[in-house]
Order: C-alpha cells, then structure tokens, then sequence
C-alpha cells in the first residue's frame, strides 16, 4: 500500500468524521449557512450520516479496497454537491470552507486508482 494513499485516505477519514460530528452537535455557524445556501436545517443529520458513513468506509477500504474506492467516489460527489450549492446560493466567498474536503476525497480517490 502507498503511503501517500494511506496519508490521504487517513485525513479524508477524519476530516468526513469531523464535519459529521460538527453538524451532528449542530454548531450554529453550521446552521445560519445552511439557511443561507438554502438547505434546510433538517437536513443536518441525514448529511451528517452519509459523511460519517463516507469517513469510515474510507478507513474500512484500507481493510477492503472496492469499500474504499465506493466511499471516496460517494464522499468526491457529495463534497461537489457542497461546492454546488454553495455557488448556487451565490456565497462566494465561502466556497473555501467544502474544497478541503473535497480535495482530500479526491486524493484519496486519485492515489488509489494511480497505484
């Protein structure tokens, strides 16, 4: 196994398991933006499990990869759709705050198919 797919599979992990704790304990920045992108705050939950459910199928791939593999590719499409609706709602200027996470995602994707 590749380090640097073991590094980018282990952050991406963490940083999925990490957002998904933030919305879990519904931080309030976490709600006004959801209300500001037009999500409603309902959500929070549903989108907290599919990113805790990304996070650990990242780490369960390292045991088995094609769980891996799925995780990083649901977890590539689900930070796209946050840099969507982000632009969507015309926020600009936070389209920094899903880009870590997506990038991590795709590193971890990337570096699986390239090894």
């Amino acid at each position: 196994m590749d380090i640097a797919y073991l590094v980018a599979t282990v952050l991406a992990a963490a940083a999925a398991l990490l957002a998904a704790g933030i919305d879990v304990v519904r931080a309030e920045w976490v709600r006004e933006n959801m209300r500001a992108y037009g999500v409603p705050v309902s959500w929070l939950t549903p989108l907290a499990v599919v990113k805790a459910l990304g996070g650990a199928g990242l780490l369960a791939g390292l045991a088995f990869p094609p769980i891996g593999v799925a995780a990083a590719a649901g977890l590539v499409l689900y930070f796209l759709g946050a840099v969507v609706t982000v632009i969507r709602a015309r926020y600009y200027a936070h389209i920094g705050y899903p880009l870590p996470y997506l990038a991590l995602a795709a590193a971890s994707l990337g570096l699986f198919v390239a090894s």
